[in-house]
């Protein structure tokens, strides 16, 4: 597929809206440079947007319908292979959209495709903060030859962007970043701390954010068991209930500016990655934009 191909969210039953009218906005981020693993995530965009069109269209715990939501779905972008030149083309063309104050979803591709969308939202919303849902710290100063890569985005973040952030679920991770975490004070929601019939972690959280806020979803940040298309899946990670409770309680005391959901790899002959994704894609459309419509809960 192509730079001009288009696969909109939710497939043909769902009414495409113009990008002027859209509330919501996917940018599908073809992108994957020097993976540590498993490869297959730069056709993750496509997987899920083509997974989104066997969705059904009500939201079960919200009684909301989200094809009613005003989407616009954009052309699938091939990133340069430099990571330098991709991160700023990424930047710009998050800054595009959000300038517009649309709420901003990007589909990856690997991690690194948050670098630069989440840099033009800490341009346009300087009070902003990241929360970080993944399996590793990505405090990384440099991985495989490049200070951009997918395991070094949120030490970026930090250090070229100044921003704030949250991490959960985190269970693995390497010396020089254990090392960064003390040094900089930073305190982590560890996947181990956090006991899945209590979600008492979920307001603590919250507590750490400031109003506005951008959420980054790397699928390995889930337990295999729930999302086992990634490249690098780990044991011990979140349930699929848990994120959900996590981008539903964010949404209702915070204001979510833009997120991304990355890190898909399918697995052939199985659907459940990326079937999962695209769900976790209504949730952040359905609680994160059209919360004001729920007619139940």
């Amino acid at each position: 597929m192509t730079q001009n191909d288009l696969i909109p969210f939710g497939g043909p039953e769902k009414k495409e809206s113009k990008l002027e009218e859209a509330d919501i906005v996917i940018l599908p981020l073809c992108y994957e440079v020097n993976p540590s693993y498993g490869e297959g995530s730069l056709h993750g965009p496509i997987d899920i947007l083509k997974a989104s069109e066997q969705l059904e269209s009500m939201d079960e715990e919200a009684w909301i319908n989200w094809h009613t939501a005003r989407i616009h779905t954009l052309p699938l972008f091939f990133p340069s292979s430099t990571p330098e030149e991709a991160i700023q083309e990424m930047k710009k063309k998050a800054e595009t959209i959000l300038k517009t104050g649309k709420f901003l979803l990007s589909l990856g591709g690997d991690h690194a495709i948050t670098i630069g969308p989440a840099m033009a939202a800490k341009q346009i919303f300087p009070d902003m903060g990241l929360l970080q849902v993944d399996a590793h710290l990505d405090l990384r100063d440099q991985w495989n030859g490049s200070r951009f890569n997918h395991a070094c985005v949120v030490r970026r973040i930090i250090e070229e962007a100044g921003c704030p952030v949250t991490q959960v679920g985190i269970r693995s991770f390497s010396e020089e970043e254990a090392l960064y975490v003390r040094k900089n004070n930073l305190k982590p929601f560890w996947a181990h701390q956090l006991n899945a019939p209590d979600d008492a972690w979920i307001e603590a959280v919250i507590q750490t954010l400031p109003q506005r806020v951008y959420m980054t979803i790397d699928l390995d940040g889930l337990d295999p068991s729930e999302v086992p298309g990634t490249g690098t899946p780990e044991p011990g990670g979140l349930r699929y209930r848990q994120l959900i409770g996590l981008i539903r309680a964010v949404s209702q005391q915070r204001t979510l500016v833009a997120a991304d959901i990355n890190e898909l790899a399918k697995i052939p002959g199985t659907q459940v990655s990326e079937y999962t994704a695209a769900k976790i894609a209504t949730k952040l459309m359905v609680y994160g934009v059209m919360k004001g419509q729920a007619t139940a809960s």
